[in-house]
């Protein structure tokens, strides 16, 4: 919101020394959000003044028509004679009044005048069009000013072109300051000067609930949709009216490009009270107009010559032909008023702000009407605005103003706050006293009653005071918030994070120390990023949450596995040339409960939630489980001098999941395992216990084409609560007694997974034995067909002695026993 400096001091007596940075300092202080503060005009020196055009000379033999003027300005050049002039507009003749810069001058943007030859002809100056003055963008010709502008006068004072000008940025719990009346109050407020309320007019008597007699009929269709609807009539209205120079120039600094002078008012009144209008041309109204929602398949044409299809949410205004006006948006283009009409119907009313709001980024449809009327407009203003509104066509158009209003209204229950007279100090922490409470909540417009415990009843110009805690916020805001003092928070004794962030840190460490470095990736994924990961139809993790407003269209759904994310991170990182890449990401993923309510309840702010509502909220919720998932491409050892680098492979992504694990104090079995994204024959499904946690492996080719990837890329995903509840992980004790070690070759089945030969030797050997390590794998003759060669190495010790020949033998073969009980091992050479 623009609001100029000249436009507040109408209605806020400002004292005279206050400047525009001066006033955004205050209302800064305030709240509002002030980016700029433009000293408009600030640029331009004399002399400016006011010319009347004596005589010209239409000079012939150039490209485009050129005049040589003879322009009385006073006694402004020191001399009262003619001033000589070149121009190159011909929208004047004799007799007008002009705008004249004389040699020595400058214009906005630091343009300097002079005397000087052009075109045969000495030029004194220049005739300035709205546009050099910075005050428009008509390039169309010079500015003609009204004849009765006294010849010689200051053009700077006559036109105001000097104002500061402050850019606010309004957040959308303050439509009000959507409005220079809005910004005024706040201005008042914080200079404690009176406040004179713009919309403060004196209605006909006639003016009432219902058809006042002589305005166009209307009714409310659906009170949902609206609670009031007020219609005007003029009548003879001069459609060749030009908008007088005074609203030219507010509407040009407010950001608005002037039209026409019935638009003009309409948009003038908007941004001076905040209240949206809209003019209907009388004579292309057909019937009663009615306010209802969208049937299905209605169509409008809008006012930018689009062809909408209509929601049956859609608010709309309607009269017999059909729909005329979305409501609160933009108006239709068969009822618009142009350059022939003489009778008008005003409209003014209070449209539903959700609807409209839903309305707008529906059909993508953003005006300055709906922005207002999303942040909620002053609901008792229609009938003062649109009165304003005839009474300015009846002022400066020449119109006449049909006796009588149409007034419908469905009733609304005015809100009331209950709120405790200290709540304001408890949130704040400083003691305010009931006196400064109550004299800051009547200073924003409210009736207070009530002595400890105060009954709020919040203005119509603020619909955003709903509870206690923003009637908080408007005292401490008043009150300043530079009075709150900074103290820095006192952590209860014994509280810190919980076992499981503890466990998630020390997983995000354990990762970063094995070479993976961590990415965050945003948690919104697309369809297409599923099909990407050939996942099956019935798969769960198709199952997703669509968010109904979502930051990019392309991706709306909430994701259920880390993978995309982390996948399209590695393919931007391979496309930057970093092809040897390590990621990881810890996060949420968010599956749907099947049994969910479709609304989660809304919780008060007066209060704690109950148990209940606690549950009832927790239901709604979509689970949420902490995963961890790591991807890999390219070489996991690099080469060098040291020899042979080594491709990153499926036991990398495997070990990834045991580095996790070890932090829970958890060990994990791998089996194989088909489940996309996965390679079928190189995917392991990771156990702890009887609890699958996740897979691992590499990913199919089909993936890695679908993102980009190098061949043979990897990744692993678990799921940390499935690991259990976090243990406490306690260093082993270190025997000091030397080890023994013993080697064994075992022969099985191709088929025999080495973790399950592997778990039988563990058990087999006991407690003597201190680790286990595959080392050789054959296949081959000797082996046998269908048979492999395992070659493991067993470490035994024991805590309180050094072990003899005897005993490691004895363990090695209790471990090969078992060995070959449960998986049909035999010693290689048996």
């Amino acid at each position: 919101m623009r609001a100029p400096l000249s436009w507040l001091r109408e209605y806020v007596e400002l004292p005279a020394g206050v400047t525009g940075r001066a006033l955004a300092a205050e209302l800064i202080a305030a709240g509002l959000e002030v980016e700029t503060v433009e000293q408009a005009g600030a640029d331009i020196v004399g002399p400016l003044v006011v010319g009347e055009v004596l005589a010209f000379e239409d000079l012939t033999g150039f490209k485009k028509p050129i005049r040589y003027c003879q322009v009385d300005v006073g006694d402004a050049n020191g001399t009262g004679e003619p001033q000589n002039i070149v121009c190159g507009a011909t929208n004047f003749a004799a007799g007008d009044r002009v705008v004249v810069i004389l040699p020595g001058g400058v214009l906005p943007g630091g343009f300097e005048i002079g005397a000087r030859k052009t075109y045969g002809h000495l030029s004194e100056g220049m005739i300035c069009s709205v546009t050099e003055l910075g005050i428009g963008d008509d390039h169309s010709g010079i500015l003609v000013l009204p004849p009765d502008a006294p010849v010689g006068a200051d053009a700077v004072e006559l036109l105001g072109l000097r104002d500061d000008v402050l850019d606010i940025a309004v957040t959308p719990d303050r439509g009000y300051a959507l409005s220079i009346r809005g910004i005024a109050r706040e201005a008042a407020t914080a200079y404690g000067v009176p406040f004179k309320d713009p919309a403060d007019v004196e209605l006909p008597a006639e003016d009432g609930p219902g058809d006042g007699g002589g305005a166009y009929p209307a009714s409310i269709g659906d009170p949902s949709a609206c609670d009031r609807f007020v219609l005007r009539e003029v009548r003879g209205f001069d459609p060749d009216a030009e908008t007088p120079m005074w609203m030219r120039v507010r509407l040009h600094r407010a950001g608005m490009r002037p039209v026409s002078l019935a638009v003009d008012i309409t948009n003038y009144l908007m941004l001076e009270l905040g209240q949206p209008l809209h003019a209907f041309d009388r004579s292309k109204l057909t019937g009663p107009i009615v306010v209802r929602r969208a049937a299905p398949g209605e169509k409008l044409e809008t006012l930018d010559h689009v062809q909408r299809t209509l929601d049956p949410d859609d608010i709309l205004i309607t009269d017999e032909s059909g729909p005329i006006s979305m409501a609160g948006t933009m108006g239709g283009l068969a009822t618009e008023i142009d350059d022939r009409s003489s009778d008008m119907v005003i409209e003014a009313a209070h449209f539903d702000a959700m609807g409209t709001a839903r309305m707008s980024r529906r059909h993508r449809l953003h005006s300055e009407a709906s922005h207002r009327f999303e942040r909620g407009v002053d609901r008792e203003l229609p009938l003062y605005a649109s009165y304003r509104a005839v009474r300015l066509l009846a002022e400066l158009g020449g119109a006449e103003v049909v006796p009588g209003v149409t007034h419908a209204e469905a009733p609304v229950e005015r809100v009331e706050i209950t709120m405790p007279a200290g709540h304001p100090d408890e949130v704040a922490g400083v003691s305010y006293g009931r006196d400064a409470v109550v004299r800051r909540l009547e200073q924003v417009g409210c009736a207070v009653a009530g002595e400890d415990v105060l009954t709020v009843t919040p203005p119509s110009w603020r619909p955003d005071l709903t509870d206690p805690a923003d009637l908080a916020e408007e005292v401490i805001r008043l009150e300043g918030y530079e009075d709150i003092p900074a103290r820095a928070p006192r952590p209860a004794a014994g509280q810190g994070l919980t076992p499981h962030q503890r466990v998630r840190r020390r997983v995000g460490r354990a990762l970063a120390g094995a070479g993976y470095v961590e990415a965050l990736a945003f948690p919104f994924i697309a369809e297409k990023d599923l099909d990407g990961l050939q996942l099956p139809a019935d798969d769960a993790r198709r199952r997703t949450l669509r968010l109904a407003n979502p930051m990019s269209e392309q991706e709306p759904l909430l994701r259920t596995t880390l993978l995309p994310g982390l996948l399209k991170a590695l393919a931007l990182n391979v496309g930057r040339g970093f092809g040897d890449t390590a990621l990881f990401e810890l996060g949420v993923v968010f599956r749907p409960r099947p049994d969910a309510p479709d609304r989660a309840p809304r919780l008060a702010v007066d209060r704690g939630p109950t148990a209940e509502e606690i549950a009832g909220l927790e239901a709604a919720l979509p689970d949420q489980p902490h995963r961890v998932a790591v991807v890999l491409s390219g070489d996991r050892e690099p080469a060098g001098w040291w020899g042979e680098g080594r491709p990153a492979l499926w036991a990398d992504a495997i070990e990834a999941a045991r580095t996790v694990a070890r932090e829970v104090g958890v060990e994990l079995t791998a089996k194989a395992d088909q489940h996309a994204p996965w390679h079928p024959g190189r995917c392991a499904a990771l156990y702890a216990g009887d609890t699958l946690v996740g897979h691992a492996g590499e990913l199919h080719p089909r993936v890695t084409k679908a993102y980009g990837l190098p061949a043979r890329s990897c990744a692993m995903e678990l799921e940390l609560r499935r690991l259990g509840e976090p243990v406490s992980v306690r260093a082993p004790h270190v025997s000091s007694y030397p080890v023994a070690t013993q080697d064994v070759a075992l022969v099985v089945d191709a088929g025999v997974p080495a973790a399950d030969v592997e778990s039988a030797l563990r058990d087999g050997a006991g407690d003597l034995l201190e680790a286990i390590r595959l080392f050789d794998v054959y296949t081959g003759e000797q082996a046998g067909e269908g048979r492999k060669s395992l070659a493991y190495s067993l470490r035994f010790r024991a805590p309180d002695r050094t072990l003899t020949a005897e005993e490691a033998s004895q363990a090695r073969d209790s471990a090969v026993a078992a060995a070959s009980e449960r998986t049909g091992a035999v010693l290689r050479g048996a």
